[in-house]
């Protein structure tokens, strides 16, 4: 992955808005998970920082040649420290941590078909050895990475969806191998605030897109922008009719900031975008039309002939009522149309640099 201009705008905007720089001077920060999709833009963010500020990140990743690459214009700067660890088992951290990131998990619904025990792995065996880890230390604050699927099948009065609301999940079914685990993680992280004082605070993340995601990642934003940016037609896996919110990454990114540094302690956070709420379809059409020149068609695939991995949601519509992120002054401000556009060009941009 290479360091362009679109994720070189996109981190200075983040920083640019960041309100308390002053937090984080002198500090250590582990990162978990360090080179997926959403915590990379994190790292960049605190690489960002002057060197005067002696912020040290510390990165756990489980494939350390995927992280050279993705930082490889870090490498030689010795604020960042790579360390190839499976989050999964304990952790001997000696050096003095202030911040933990809990960003380290199987997001992608293909793994759910494929590797449900190690997706459950890293949400609760990973949480409770970074939580010892926080305990021991005395951090400033823990921020672990939830997201919008624990909520299950919520009534359609229900959404916007609030924190506090919760609908149907089949624990025994294999595709909830991913929620359960992050509700579990969700209550240990409150167990260490309830039992040990740990200063834990929890974001559920909703439909993340943006520069550096996996283009094969098997969801339909994946897909989409895969089709774009091979200028091919972009297909449609079914009717098209599921309705998702879709926020830009750079939003997302300076809102988990902001619920790490201004969070409530043993409180969660909508992170997504509920006005940029579109259909499959709706999206399709959308991301077909940024590059009127590619001529690109949408077309439906209704045959049912979809990896029999790729465990689908059940879910029809879902949306966060994000009010509580925005008292404490975040929200999001791109729309579809130049979110896509601009992840579009990353990926036109590297592919012209390779």
């Amino acid at each position: 992955m290479m360091f362009g201009r679109i994720i070189a705008e996109d981190i200075e905007q983040i920083f640019s808005r960041i309100k308390n720089k002053e937090i984080f001077r002198n500090k250590r920060i582990l990162i978990a998970g360090a080179a997926g999709f959403l915590p990379a833009y994190l790292v960049e963010t605190f690489m960002r920082f002057d060197p005067a500020y002696s912020i040290k990140v510390i990165a756990l990743v489980r494939n350390i040649e995927k992280a050279r690459k993705r930082f490889s214009h870090w490498l030689q700067d010795e604020r960042l420290q790579l360390i190839q660890h499976d989050i999964s088992l304990p952790f001997n951290c000696l050096q003095k941590i202030d911040f933990i990131i809990h960003a380290a998990s199987q997001a992608s619904p293909k793994y759910y078909g494929i590797d449900p025990v190690g997706t459950l792995h890293a949400n609760v065996l990973g949480t409770i050895n970074l939580l010892n880890i926080a305990r021991d230390h005395e951090i400033e604050s823990f921020l672990y990475f939830s997201s919008g699927e624990v909520y299950g099948e919520v009534n359609e009065n229900d959404i916007p969806i609030k924190e506090d609301t919760f609908g149907y999940l089949n624990p025994a079914k294999v595709r909830s191998c991913y929620a359960e685990s992050k509700r579990m993680g969700e209550n240990i992280c409150i167990s260490y605030n309830f039992q040990y004082g740990v200063k834990t605070k929890i974001v559920r993340p909703f439909h993340t897109y943006g520069p550096g995601m996996a283009l094969d990642d098997g969801r339909v934003f994946a897909d989409f922008v895969s089709n774009a940016v091979n200028k091919q037609d972009i297909i449609v896996k079914g009717d098209g009719s599921a309705i998702r919110p879709f926020c830009y990454l750079a939003d997302a990114t300076l809102g988990f900031l902001t619920i790490l540094t201004e969070g409530i302690v043993g409180e969660v956070y909508n992170i997504g975008n509920p006005i940029e709420e579109y259909s499959i379809i709706d999206l399709a059409y959308i991301v077909a039309g940024i590059y009127p020149e590619f001529g690109l068609n949408v077309i439906k695939d209704l045959s049912n002939n979809n990896d029999n991995f790729y465990l689908k949601s059940p879910i029809r519509r879902n949306s966060p009522n994000i009010e509580k992120a925005i008292q404490l002054g975040w929200i999001p401000n791109t729309d579809v149309k130049t979110g896509f556009r601009r992840t579009i060009d990353s990926f036109l941009e590297m592919k012209s640099n390779a």
